[in-house]
């Protein structure tokens, strides 16, 4: 006969790990692509990424430098704003036109929001679309 085994109730701490340089060349890949289907421009992507154009363009050819934890927390972000946004829509032309589309919440297109510049803007985006798919 089994017998039942206590299980540890209590919260344990969490510490993400840090994204690596492989982790984040791979994500910078996927985001160039997204960045595609956006149809933005690389001034526009440069600036989601807090990078010069020239660097943006060089990483957008394949040839990526390194990355610090401000550009790796970006790229993070924006695969989150995607991923929210498919688990919203069915529709993928839908996934793809929301980021320039007028948006009540915001009073302007969430890409506008984005185009701030700043690490918060991008985060206020993917926490406003993980309230609407009810994530938190």
């Amino acid at each position: 006969m089994m017998s039942l085994q206590p299980l540890e109730t209590k919260a344990q701490a969490f510490t993400a790990d840090p994204i690596t340089d492989a982790e984040a060349g791979a994500m910078l890949r996927a985001v160039v692509n997204l960045f595609a289907k956006w149809q933005i421009t690389d001034e526009e992507a440069a600036t989601l990424l807090d990078l010069p154009v020239r660097t943006y363009r060089r990483w957008k050819a394949g040839q990526p430098g390194r990355m610090d934890r401000d550009t790796k927390a970006r790229l993070s972000n924006i695969i989150g704003i995607h991923k929210a946004l498919r688990l919203i829509f069915v529709d993928p032309a839908r996934v793809y036109a929301w980021v320039k589309a007028p948006n009540a919440a915001f009073g302007q297109p969430a890409l506008q929001v984005m185009l701030g510049g700043e690490l918060t803007d991008l985060m206020r985006v993917r926490r406003y679309l993980d309230a609407e798919r009810g994530a938190w």
